[in-house]
């Protein structure tokens, strides 16, 4: 078994809820109540989508984050 590393964005939603999205796997998502359990959901998340046939990992490597403000 190897180990690989996947980046999980977080963001909350209006709702209060904590979203976890895996780029590297288009689709795979998950939400929790809070940072640690949207964290842990999204563990299970990438297992799901790693064990099915359907989802094959994007190459991506990360660059960085930056916030863009535009006046709309």
């Amino acid at each position: 078994m190897a180990f690989h590393n996947f980046l999980v964005f977080i963001e909350q939603d209006q709702s209060g809820w904590f979203v976890a999205k895996v780029p590297e796997l288009q689709g795979c998502s998950t939400q929790g109540k809070t940072v640690q359990q949207a964290v842990e959901r999204a563990k299970e998340a990438i297992l799901c989508c790693v064990e099915s046939d359907n989802i094959k990992p994007n190459k991506m490597r990360f660059v960085g984050l930056q916030s863009v403000e535009v006046k709309v």
